[in-house]
């Protein structure tokens, strides 16, 4: 569930930055690679802040 909460909260991030982005009139293909690393970046670091730790052996 927690990297569900972090993976919406990531993507109104995202939307955010595009938003304001298109704003400052950056071409759509800028805006498309920016929401695309973001995107690549949010699983990533979701992934690792939510992962569960290996039970010693």
């Amino acid at each position: 569930m927690s990297f569900g909460l972090y993976a919406a909260g990531f993507a109104i991030v995202i939307v955010g930055l595009v938003y304001g982005a298109s704003l400052m009139h950056v071409p759509a293909q800028w805006i498309a690679v920016g929401a695309i690393v973001m995107l690549g970046v949010g699983i990533l670091t979701g992934v690792k802040a939510t992962r569960q730790k290996d039970p010693p052996a």
